[in-house]
């Protein structure tokens, strides 16, 4: 074991002990003069498997109360999306090493400050163009980092900050200084717009690159439903130091079941991109994939076939990106719903056995436990019969795979009965518009008519994602409750003039026979038709496979305007919870602008502190200093797509006082 776990050159080197044992609370530890241990935060995640678990214990149950703001630094990048020019929103995840903290702002600027003040130190800025059409906005989380201990202390890009950017370069600059690593590409850039089918803008990034051994491994983001052939989803790997290309894997290569004959038509399609957050395990030379759907997202008549390894998590060889092993969530996914959780490594005890998993979530709010070395699932897994599509020229697939543990995390049916509304005419209105729609709950395909989606394409368990209690076996995460509309258009009606005249999103989808309708179901109030809450924190006991609490999390009151009513408890949520060995799980991203407590062991709330703006971003937390304090540490920026929340630049700590 010791042989193996010996390493050449950082993963996060800091974080590697994690991946390999499951569990983090070793993880970026550091010993100071008096004993005092200081817990670095050198991955998204803090651990390369991402189990987003915190060995501290200074801020616990019995003091968290008392937080107070530490300090507070402005980045001043905030967009209100004026012109041409997309909102932003501040998402970024910080890390902490050696002594800095680093972090990312929506103009892609990366910025290094004293963890103890708040300090700017230096900042790098790429110059993207800040005007270009990114679906997503003007948003990114986070950067990734790589110690090259084969080079000398002292000398340059020793350490590096590797981040992807929205205009699709995959950037290096020295941790010290924030200069560009010279010898890392072209000037310490990376083109990373050689792609079949690259669009500008359409093709961007937003989450952190992935580092293992020398690899630096980079996924995309690719906006839904503009084409049928979108850009092809590819994850590439590249050399850390010299920035060349290692590998790349295709998660849809050509179907050959589709290939074209007498009674088939021609395979397209694009995307099945991995937009979110990758994980990976050293010891297994392994890198854990999410992907999203294949292109469009509601039509997939030009696309047969299961679209495999789309709505997948797969695990690739770290060295040379070939398939160890692929586990599809959704079948011929016509809901958007991606794999947008990042999945989560750790050891679960079945059976009197350490079992090695890989747990992976998605927007259908299922939850799928794994096995890490062969993709089998730990709890069981069935197939079941599903609703199946009307509309001419789509082939759904028969089945869709369900969890039989842990339960489902969000509603999957909705009727009209239970249509919800502040007021009676609120309730009548939704009854109204849900009772018109095809309504068979979870995996209803779209049709001509209209479909209910339950949950909607930001329901159940989004890019947020989960955070892991080792001494508990128990796993937090925060999942949303709403539902959606979804239309198929014919191309000679939606391509009429004035065929986009109601509320809500239109998607081309070019080169396939319909376009797209979509909208949430909000009531005239603008709240949600679906009943609350519409977001929850869940913590699941993951040794029985079953939920240990749930509650409410914030509050949508006042939530797009003032509202007479008492509207109750429970908010959408968009930014992930971690938790601490103090019993603490942190988490933010609800409209009322709050960060929060709550006992990791009865889901009580223990402290709420205001923010600045909506904190749409995973907290993290390390120890440090002369004086040894903990710090909380949050991004309060709003987010770009929900026009109801203000916008905002701020990193905010906390600590003790």
């Amino acid at each position: 074991m010791k042989n193996r776990m010996r390493v050449n050159v950082g993963l996060c080197s800091l974080c590697v002990l994690a991946v390999v044992f499951g569990v983090a609370a070793d993880a970026g530890k550091t010993t100071q003069a008096g004993g005092a241990t200081d817990d670095q935060w050198s991955c998204y995640g803090h651990d390369a498997g991402g189990m987003r678990f915190s060995p501290l214990t200074q801020i616990n149950r019995d003091n968290v109360a008392s937080l107070k703001v530490a300090w507070t630094f402005h980045t001043h990048d905030v967009s209100e999306g004026s012109g041409r020019r997309k909102r932003s929103g501040f998402e970024s995840t910080p890390l902490m090493v050696d002594a800095t903290l680093y972090l990312t702002t929506p103009f892609n600027r990366v910025i290094a400050l004293d963890p103890e003040t708040g300090t700017q130190r230096w900042a790098y800025d790429p110059k993207i163009d800040l005007d270009g059409d990114y679906g997503d906005g003007l948003v990114n989380r986070g950067a990734a980092t790589w110690l090259d201990s084969a080079r000398p202390s002292g000398q340059a890009c020793r350490r590096r900050i590797f981040e992807s950017t929205q205009d699709a370069r995959l950037v290096a600059v020295d941790a010290a200084n924030g200069s560009p690593c010279a010898d890392f590409g072209n000037g310490g850039q990376v083109n990373l717009r050689d792609v079949a089918g690259y669009h500008p803008g359409w093709y961007h990034m937003t989450s952190p690159p992935t580092v293992i051994d020398d690899l630096v491994i980079v996924g995309s983001a690719i906006d839904d439903n503009h084409r049928v052939d979108m850009t092809r989803g590819v994850v590439r790997a590249y050399d850390a130091r010299a920035g060349t290309l290692r590998w790349s894997w295709d998660p849809l290569p050509p179907n050959p079941l589709a290939t074209p004959t007498e009674n088939a038509k021609p395979f397209h399609t694009g995307a099945g991109n991995a937009w979110s957050i990758m994980v990976v395990d050293t010891e297994r030379d392994l890198i854990f994939v999410p992907t999203g759907s294949a292109s469009p997202d509601y039509y997939g008549g030009l696309r047969p076939g299961d679209n495999k390894w789309a709505n997948s998590v797969v695990a690739l060889r770290a060295k040379t990106g070939e398939v160890a092993w692929g586990f599809q969530l959704v079948h011929h996914d016509l809901w958007d719903f991606d794999s947008a959780s990042p999945p989560l490594l750790t050891t679960l005890r079945q059976d009197g056995k350490d079992v090695p998993v890989v747990i992976q979530g998605n927007k259908s709010g299922l939850l799928y436990v794994l096995n890490r070395d062969t993709g089998k699932p730990v709890f069981p897994i069935e197939e079941r019969v599903v609703p199946q599509s009307d509309v001419p020229g789509e082939v759904t697939s028969p089945t869709q795979p369900f969890p039989l543990a842990p339960p489902p995390l969000a509603a999957q049916a909705l009727s009209a009965e239970q249509a919800w509304g502040p007021t009676p005419e609120d309730r009548e209105a939704c009854r109204k518009t849900i009772a018109q729609l095809r309504n068979e709950g979870i995996f209803t395909p779209p049709s001509l008519k209209g479909t209910l989606m339950v949950p909607g394409n930001i329901g159940g368990m989004t890019w947020s994602g989960y955070a892991f209690d080792p001494r508990h076996s128990l796993l937090v995460t925060n999942t949303n409750n709403l539902v959606a509309l979804a239309r198929l258009i014919p191309r000679a009606k939606y391509d009429q003039r004035g065929s986009h005249a109601e509320d809500g999103e239109y998607g081309d989808q070019v080169g396939a026979p319909y376009g797209l309708y979509r909208r949430f179901l909000q009531s005239p109030s603008d709240l949600p038709c679906s009943a609350p809450p519409w977001g929850l924190l869940t913590a699941i006991d993951m040794a029985e496979g079953q939920i240990r609490w749930q509650v409410p999390l914030g509050s949508m009151q006042g939530f797009g305007g003032a509202h007479k009513q008492q509207i109750p408890a429970g908010s959408i949520s968009l930014g992930g919870p971690i938790v601490t060995a103090g019993g603490v799980v942190f988490i933010a991203g609800t409209t009322d602008s709050y960060i929060r407590g709550f006992d990791v062991e009865t889901g009580r709330e223990l402290w709420k502190a205001q923010l600045p703006a909506s904190g749409n971003a995973t907290p993290m937390t390390y120890r440090i200093g002369n004086n040894g304090k903990q710090y909380l540490v949050i991004a309060a920026g709003g987010h770009p797509k929900i026009a109801e929340e203000k916008l905002g630049d701020a990193l905010v700590a906390f600590t003790l006082p």
